[in-house]
């Protein structure tokens, strides 16, 4: 894992869907690190402002791009931007392809602001 690439945190309501993404994209990008926050501290299904601003701590890297499923998830990775030092670029965009372009495209050395210019075909509405 190299630090000068942008890390990828995924962050989904089922810790399985998380790792599971987590998993995929490790498949495609190697070189960049990918850490999943998925589901509450207990296991259940939800989303955790305390793992995600834990998952953002260990990344070396300053620039992250952020990936989420669903709503409450957007809230609390926002709330963890806000405590944080870290350069977080939160998409807004269908979780999984656009994590997967992301991770992708990171892998062979693309700009963000290309990645961000990919990335907005898939925004959600």
């Amino acid at each position: 894992m190299m630090a000068n690439k942008p890390g990828i945190l995924l962050v989904s309501h089922v810790s399985d869907i998380a790792d599971g993404l987590a998993t995929l994209l490790g498949q495609v990008a190697g070189d960049v690190t990918i850490i999943a926050a998925g589901g509450t501290e207990d296991g259940e299904v939800g989303t955790s402002f305390d793992k995600i601003s834990a998952a953002v701590e260990k990344f070396e890297e300053d620039t992250i791009l952020a990936f989420y499923d669903l709503g409450s998830a957007k809230m609390n990775l926002e709330m963890a931007i806000e405590t944080t030092d870290k350069n977080i670029t939160l998409y807004d965009t269908a979780f999984i392809e656009s994590a997967y372009t992301a991770a992708s495209l990171l892998q062979v050395d693309v700009p963000v602001e290309d990645i961000d210019k990919q990335l907005a075909e898939l925004k959600v509405k």
